[in-house]
């Protein structure tokens, strides 16, 4: 059974000079669940020791997006760590170390050179510029490229718990100026960061890094809330659903970090 990440790299590959198709299999990685295959199971609170494997490429660090392909890679059972993705290009931006995705196991076999993970890395750490000011008029979005419209949906469709919904508008603001916004409404506390380099991957993953995408939050007792219900192109956002995670890596009170 293919993946996602399968489909992604499947239709990248048919279409080697599409950027969009590019940009959206490195957007599967940053959004995946990976599973890195470690040299041993790793203390609470320790550090992350990923099995390193040397090529005439240069240096990686191997990775799966299904439990299974790691298993028949390592044939059989094997230490691992579970992390998203974008934290783990974070964790080997800048060392030199490049990541191995299903290598061997699956048609999604890709190596990504230490360029290219320091580049998703610095791609994910982005955030976009929170608008601070009140919106003057708002109105229904107009002229916004569907593959934006396609990224938005699926980024906030995995944004659990994190907002109650998001409208897309466009706007004037009181200085005149105008562009679209997305406003979240009942965001979770603390979880703002999150939403906003969520809405900044999307314009990244769509290929649209240069276009303008205002982020603002409301409470839902706002009167600008009921003005954004009004003309806004809703978003809903799925309630979270706990589940129980036991994977070293996975404890979000114990961050992992690399040997």
């Amino acid at each position: 059974m293919t993946t996602p990440l399968d489909d992604a790299h499947a239709a990248m590959e048919a279409a080697p000079d599409d950027d969009n198709a590019r940009l959206t299999f490195h957007d599967r990685i940053a959004s995946s669940e990976l599973f890195l295959l470690l040299t041993k199971e790793p203390e609470r609170g320790g550090a992350l020791d990923p099995r390193l494997f040397d090529t005439s490429e240069g240096r990686f660090v191997l990775a799966f997006d299904r439990l299974p392909r790691l298993n028949e890679f390592a044939d059989g059972g094997a230490p691992y760590a579970a992390l998203p993705g974008r934290t783990l290009v974070q964790m080997l931006s800048g060392q030199g170390i490049g990541l191995a995705l299903n290598p061997g196991v699956a048609p999604s076999s890709h190596l990504m050179g230490p360029d290219a993970v320091t580049w998703l890395a610095e791609t994910v750490a982005d955030a976009p510029t929170e608008a601070e000011e009140v919106p003057q008029d708002l109105t229904a979005p107009k002229g916004l490229p569907e593959q934006l419209l396609t990224a938005l949906d699926g980024k906030l469709a995995s944004a659990q718990g994190l907002a109650r919904m998001a409208y897309l508008t466009g706007v004037t603001w009181k200085s005149g100026a105008k562009g679209h916004l997305l406003a979240f409404i009942e965001p979770a506390p603390g979880a703002e960061g999150a939403l906003a380099r969520a809405v900044r991957e999307a314009l990244v993953f769509s290929g649209l890094e240069a276009g303008a995408l205002d982020v603002t939050f409301f409470p839902a007792s706002s009167p600008v809330s009921a003005r954004l219900a009004r003309v806004g192109l809703r978003f809903d956002i799925p309630k979270f659903e706990p589940a129980e995670r036991k994977a070293p890596g996975s404890d979000p009170d114990v961050p992992p970090r690399l040997r």
